[in-house]
């Protein structure tokens, strides 16, 4: 007996897949109705309708619905993890650089409002399904700002007491929550403006010395 989610006998996966259009209208598609109806409740049918596809199409590109989840964390990661390095790299100084990449972050959850709402849903979760792919993204992250807390304590700009393993959990703390808040709220504010006032709490702190 087949399970809803396993692929159709009549269907191979397609192994040119990844480099078509249609490849990726189906992804984007995807995160449209995972937004909109939750991972759980959406269907291949309401997927392939999004993206104006045959319900069979799907199955040409993706084994199933939990297989385009975790083809889309996996494509998604790669791209938006490129250019948050890209404006890391183009910052001449630790503060800069650490700016350039809460700002591009805010810049593609806002761009993006479904992959936020997914990213967001399914990290909360825990999801067992991509729980590799958020695993590696977060590593990647944290390891991107331990790189530039590094640099800044060299420069003198950051403190060398900090335990870094500490910082960089409470960046992305910060910055995630900034998004949940932000989401919670109906997207109604800029959310690339809580850059500037993240940044100013990161580096000043609440004290008043």
């Amino acid at each position: 007996m087949t399970s809803k989610n396993d692929v159709p006998r009549r269907f191979a996966i397609s192994t040119r897949g990844k480099t078509s259009d249609k490849y990726h209208r189906i992804l984007e598609a995807a995160v449209s109705v995972f937004a909109r109806q939750g991972v759980h409740q959406s269907t291949i049918s309401q997927i392939a309708k999004e993206a104006g596809v045959a319900d069979g199409t799907i199955y040409l590109y993706f084994k199933n619905k939990d297989d385009i989840l975790v083809q889309f964390f996996n494509y998604k990661t790669k791209q938006v993890f490129s250019l948050f390095r890209e404006d890391v790299d183009k910052a001449d100084n630790s503060i800069e650089k650490l700016h350039n990449l809460v700002r591009r972050h805010l810049e593609e959850f806002q761009r993006n409002k479904s992959m936020a709402v997914v990213y967001q849903a399914v990290t909360h979760e825990n999801s067992v399904v991509v729980k590799p792919q958020i695993r590696e993204v977060s590593k990647m992250y944290l390891d991107l700002v331990a790189e530039i807390i590094e640099k800044g304590q060299e420069e003198g700009s950051i403190r060398r007491d900090l335990y870094i393993g500490l910082v960089k959990r409470f960046i992305l703390g910060a910055v995630e929550s900034a998004i949940n808040n932000w989401l919670h709220s109906g997207g109604k504010y800029d959310l690339v403006s809580m850059s500037d006032p993240l940044i100013d709490l990161f580096i000043r702190g609440i004290g008043n010395k």
